[in-house]
């Protein structure tokens, strides 16, 4: 058992402290804001994440997982201390420190001994040396080791990300420091890559890097598709039988989005131009994705004719099923451009609609797909939640005005849908 402290009571540091906690391990996560703290006393998340609910309340009542706001708290003692808490989008597309490096000198400030510190933060390359830096200038009594360790966490399957990791990596100037961090994860019984710093903070920049490519890439074949007349869903259905490539994230649709995947590529490619790379094909990457959004409604304009006085439904709002992360989801670029064209803009989302009325502000929710859709002149499915996939798709068309309908996601059969009568558009599909 080790005495563990999370800096950051967010998506990644609650997972990282309820599954630590879970292991056995005692720990405190510490959070400035003091609502945050407030609700997980009394054992509610602020945010949705299938299954993590009962795990944090679960070891929060068995006395293993406890809250403060205050680094005395929970520092003194902790043998390890995770850096959780968020790096945002500089105005060059570079992750911004201020929030790590304001957790570091504060770590460092609360000492009562040595402890090794995890950077458990998407950062860049070098950041370790940073927060290293800044340690030492605030704490000149007690060794300290800085490890890095990068999350894969997806949201809406966190809790199997955590517990059943493809790989766990550690980077770290000391072997023993990392070796330390590494016990942590040994009753998982996973892969354990222990790398050097650098390595191990660029490998999260780069899968992710990865990932989003793969998407941007069958978003351009898509485009490619509709004006050959093939079927972009089938292409990469056979594209992903070749073990050489596989199925995973061959989906064509209107973008990535979240917290990951649009900052990270960003920050890589400002990573890159500070070293004066030019990153061409991480340009790419996220000019596809830009476009892809705007495609939904160019489609909806082609079907209607026109925008103004209409009225559109958008089946999900987050960036992604299981979830209600706001957080670069497609839905909120096109929200706004069919509102700025003069729309009417009407949404339902089974998590994410308290989140989204204070970001769309201009649209209508409503309670279900059924409400939505009613009177409605065309609906967009923007996230493939299950129960879009499994609607009364008769009973839909009877309650619209004009049945049309922008499949973002692919999750519907093109011949189906023109059989029941709808004008039905989706991605790379003819």
């Amino acid at each position: 058992m080790s005495h563990i402290a999370v800096v950051g009571a967010g998506y990644v540091g609650m997972t990282t402290a309820a599954c630590l906690a879970d292991l056995g391990n005692e720990v405190c996560v510490i959070d400035i804001d003091q609502e945050k703290i407030r609700l997980l006393r009394r054992h509610r998340l602020h945010f949705y994440e299938p299954g993590l609910q009962e795990v944090m309340e679960r070891n929060a009542r068995a006395g293993r997982l406890q809250f403060t706001t205050s680094y005395g708290d929970a520092i003194p003692g902790a043998e390890i201390a995770f850096i959780a808490v968020a790096t945002p989008e500089g105005e060059g597309g570079e992750a911004n420190l201020n929030y790590v490096e304001q957790a570091a000198a504060t770590i460092a400030g609360n000492l009562t001994g040595p402890i090794i510190v995890v950077n458990k933060s998407t950062v860049p390359i070098g950041t370790g040396d940073v927060v290293s830096q800044v340690i030492q200038r605030h704490n000149t009594y007690f060794p300290v080791e800085v490890v890095s360790n990068p999350e894969f966490l997806r949201e809406g399957s966190a809790l199997r990300d955590f517990m059943e990791p493809d790989r766990v990596v550690i980077g770290a100037h000391n072997r023993e420091a990392a070796e330390q961090v590494a016990k942590l994860y040994e009753p998982l019984n996973a892969s354990i890559l222990i790398y050097n710093i650098y390595t191990a903070e660029m490998v999260k920049y780069a899968s992710n890097a990865f990932l989003a490519t793969r998407i941007s890439f069958i978003n351009e074949i898509a485009r490619i598709c509709e004006r050959v007349d093939a079927d972009a869903k089938l292409v990469g259905e056979g594209m992903g039988l070749d073990r050489r490539i596989g199925s995973q994230f061959l989906e064509a649709g209107i973008g990535y989005g979240g917290s990951c995947f649009p900052k990270d590529v960003k920050a890589l490619a400002a990573i890159a131009e500070q070293y004066e790379y030019h990153p061409e094909l991480l340009n790419a990457v996220m000019d596809i994705n830009r476009d892809q959004r705007r495609l939904a409604v160019e489609k909806l304009r082609e079907c209607l004719g026109t925008l103004r006085d209409q009225i559109v439904g958008l089946f999900g709002l987050s960036f992604k099923p299981n979830t209600d992360d706001m957080r670069e989801a497609p839905s909120l670029e096109i929200a706004r451009e069919l509102l700025k064209r003069g729309a009417t803009v009407r949404a339902y989302d089974p998590a994410a609609i308290e989140k989204a009325k204070t970001l769309l502000p201009g649209v209508e929710y409503r309670r279900n797909a059924y409400a939505v859709a009613r009177g409605a002149d065309a609906v967009v499915l923007v996230t493939e939640w299950n129960e879009f996939r499994h609607l009364d798709l008769a009973k839909l068309k009877r309650v619209m005005r004009r049945p049309v309908l922008v499949d973002g996601r692919n999750i519907y059969d093109p011949g189906q849908m023109r059989g029941l009568g709808f004008v039905y558009r989706g991605i790379g599909r003819n």
